[in-house]
């Protein structure tokens, strides 16, 4: 068969939005630079928030209330514990503050892990916070043995951000079979409204044979799946087409996480952590029609150097550079204003929050 070069890579590049740079000897495509979106090209940096002594700051979940006040439910584990305690440490505390760029003024202890017996007995973790209706409904991560294995999403609710908050007894979606592609976890919950009223759970899973399988710093491949119900507390059921995204034919254990989902006019965006699709350093953005078909990614947001430059820090913070869970604070019209985002380093050599401003109008 006989290829036009220039019109196939044009065509390629067409279709998935991407800049293809070159061909390996088996005829597979490996992108190494994604278009830049505009939604990436209209960010403003503004600073690090929540930045906690003695403490880890992660997952920074914002909302507005009714006067304008900023709400934030983030995770927060002790220094002491390493950056590997939100596993088996982790609680989710509330924060406020006038305005997005202003200081959090930390409130309580919203969520912490519940000891033996629980679900959610040894960490509390990715908080996503959202209203329905006249509701708060905060999910969350939580696990029983301070491992990945039993990580599972649960959800707590209150008629008021400043609660109290009742939690479920049990999580709200398992992990699969024994076999499956999500049988390891399901973590990284974020829950959209759709036009039709129907509740979208997007998470995250790995199948447990090929993450215990495999060596290396980053094992197993991180997919993208959604569960959907008539209500927001569930219960919610698994899309039989799942993953909904899956990076794994791009070659090199390409994959992402930290997922925040959100509908404009109608179409589903997606914001995510990358991980090895360009780099891991990056953002990637996506979009859908219906919440089921993704489009291939393109440029969310770029490594943390590029904004700002911060340092020298120890050896032990290994993440420094990486801008992780990604989550936005949106307008009454769903449009997204602030970006938040978690990153190691800062005055304490832990990590917290880091802040952007939202500057364009467009987000493709």
């Amino acid at each position: 068969m006989i290829y036009n070069r220039k019109k196939f890579l044009t065509l390629f590049a067409q279709t998935l939005g991407l800049i293809a740079c070159h061909t390996t000897v088996l005829g597979q495509i490996s992108v190494l630079k994604l278009r830049e979106s505009a939604f990436s090209k209209g960010l403003k940096y503004i600073g690090r928030a929540l930045e906690l002594e003695g403490y880890y700051v992660w997952c920074s979940s914002p909302i507005y209330a009714n006067d304008g006040q900023v709400h934030i439910f983030f995770s927060r584990w002790k220094q002491e514990l390493g950056m590997g305690g939100w596993l088996k440490g982790s609680e989710i505390v509330h924060a406020t503050a006038s305005a997005p760029d202003q200081p959090f003024v930390v409130k309580e202890t919203v969520l912490a892990p519940r000891g033996a017996g629980y679900w959610d007995a040894t960490t509390c973790h990715n908080p996503s916070i959202t209203r329905f209706n006249n509701t708060y409904y905060l999910y969350y991560m939580g696990n029983s043995n301070g491992k990945t294995n039993t990580k599972r999403i649960g959800l707590a609710t209150a008629e008021s951000l400043d609660g109290p908050w009742k939690r479920t007894d049990q999580p709200i979606l398992e992990a699969g079979e024994e076999g499956s592609w999500d049988d390891h976890c399901t973590t990284n919950p974020t829950v959209i409204q759709t036009a039709d009223k129907a509740y979208y759970l997007f998470y995250k899973s790995w199948n447990t044979a090929d993450y215990l399988a495999e060596k290396g710093a980053i094992r197993g491949n991180r997919k993208y799946g959604l569960a959907v119900a008539s209500s927001p507390e569930g219960p919610f059921k698994k899309y039989a087409q799942n993953p909904v995204i899956d990076f794994s034919a791009k070659g090199g254990n390409a994959q992402f996480e930290d997922a925040f989902v959100w509908i404009e006019k109608g179409v589903f965006y997606m914001i995510a952590r990358d991980m090895g699709v360009q780099s891991h350093e990056d953002g990637l953005l996506m979009r859908s029609a219906d919440g089921k078909k993704w489009s291939e990614p393109a440029l969310a947001f770029k490594a943390v150097t590029t904004y700002t430059k911060e340092g020298p820090y120890p050896a032990s913070l290994k993440r420094v550079g990486r801008l992780e869970r990604p989550m936005l604070l949106l307008n009454k019209e769903n449009q997204p204003e602030w970006l938040f985002g978690a990153s190691q380093g800062g005055k304490y050599n832990t990590s917290s929050a880091m802040v952007f401003r939202c500057t364009s109008n467009q987000i493709w």
